[in-house]
């Protein structure tokens, strides 16, 4: 079979390469899947640098969610087993994780469904328990972990401030449907954000960049508010001050949702069984950018490396890109 393979850790456009292999062999209580749609997340570019909190043996293939089929016919969700990654035309992955691909979505909206909405779910909902009414204030709001947040916070009652950076992104962003897109580029956040809550600032910020995303965040929090901390895009990693949390009464909270699927894997399937019935109704739809072949796979992780793209980039390796 087709597969990308990682030799040694860089920039993933110089170390990803397309080889022939052979199909991964499931273990006890796996299961082969043949791959349909393969989506592109920035842990894939952490991997290949090295710099993801799992560092596979080399070589290994990256591609942490798929859409895929069972050999008894079953179109699945699933997370493949590392090394061998969801970029490729076969993966291994338990059985007892696999969940059923939403009816109301094609091979590559179902797999973008997976990883980006779960985690947005457990950290608006787990985590920051959003209420309706509140200001939820999404970073990276274009992207796809920040679209998938804006969705699930507007179904949620929400209102949501989406902060981008440029005017493509911004455009993309109101689309989602934020009620109000802040371009960091070219405007002040924390001035922003507090114009448009008449001084009162956030209820929850969603922040998957970390860096200067979360020293504005600290600075434009609401009373009581919560600062959910889901990736640090930015390349860097914040250091809280604890003394500022204690005099303006606001919660940082962490979310690593990989620990759901050992620690509450029931709760994974529950968030999952909510996820479907929002994409049955056509509340959310995971932004669907590109649709790529497989030969264009190391490009398009390049491009979520580099933080150009939008929505989510979705390999198809089982035939052409449409």
């Amino acid at each position: 079979m087709q597969a990308w393979r990682v030799h040694r850790n860089g920039e993933p456009s110089e170390v990803m390469r397309l080889e022939e292999t052979d199909r991964p062999v499931p273990g006890d209580g796996q299961v082969l899947v043949e791959v349909l749609a393969a989506g592109i997340n920035f842990p894939d570019a952490l991997l290949c640098r090295g710099q993801y909190q799992v560092r596979p043996p080399l070589p290994f293939t990256p591609g942490v969610e798929v859409c895929g089929r069972t050999a008894d016919g079953r179109r699945v969700l699933a997370t493949p087993a590392l090394p061998h990654g969801g970029l490729a035309q076969y993966v291994v992955t338990d059985e007892a994780a696999l969940l059923p691909a939403p009816e109301a979505l094609d091979d590559a909206e179902a797999a973008a469904l997976h990883i980006g909405y779960q985690t947005g779910w457990f950290g608006l909902h787990r985590r920051a328990r959003l209420q309706a009414g509140e200001t939820l204030l999404v970073h990276a709001a274009a992207g796809g972990v920040g679209s998938a947040a804006v969705q699930l916070g507007k179904a949620a009652g929400a209102t949501v401030i989406g902060v981008v950076g440029g005017a493509g992104k911004a455009k993309t962003a109101a689309a989602l449907g934020c009620d109000l897109v802040i371009d960091r580029h070219t405007e002040d956040i924390v001035a922003a954000v507090k114009e448009f809550t008449a001084g009162r600032g956030a209820d929850v910020v969603y922040d998957p960049v970390g860096g200067d995303a979360y020293a504005k965040s600290v600075k434009c929090i609401a009373f009581e508010g919560r600062i959910v901390v889901v990736g640090f895009a930015s390349g860097t990693i914040p250091t809280p001050g604890l003394n500022h949390a204690l005099v303006k009464n606001y919660s940082v909270l962490g979310l690593h949702w990989g620990l759901y699927n050992t620690k509450d894997p029931q709760a994974v399937r529950d968030c999952h069984r909510e996820l479907t019935r929002l994409a049955a109704e056509g509340t959310v739809k995971p932004l669907i950018s590109e649709r790529v072949a497989m030969d264009e796979a190391a490009a398009a992780v390049q491009r979520v490396a580099d933080g150009t793209s939008t929505g989510r980039i979705v390999v198809l390796p089982s035939g052409a890109a449409r």
